[in-house]
């Protein structure tokens, strides 16, 4: 069984990092949370953001 650390890594998704390949990049480097940004953007921009996290 592989070791789990107990420290997580939470990022925030915006504009930039919601590319697809930018996401998954973020996830091979250990992301465990993702956080959305509701800063910038239209409601379509964040319904976007969350279903490619899904």
């Amino acid at each position: 069984m592989a070791a789990r650390r107990a420290t997580k890594i939470v990022a925030t998704l915006g504009p930039v990092s919601s590319e697809p390949a930018v996401l998954e990049e973020m996830i091979r480097a250990g992301v465990n949370v993702v956080r959305l940004n509701f800063s910038h953007g239209t409601a379509q921009d964040h319904i976007d953001r969350a279903r490619l996290v899904r």
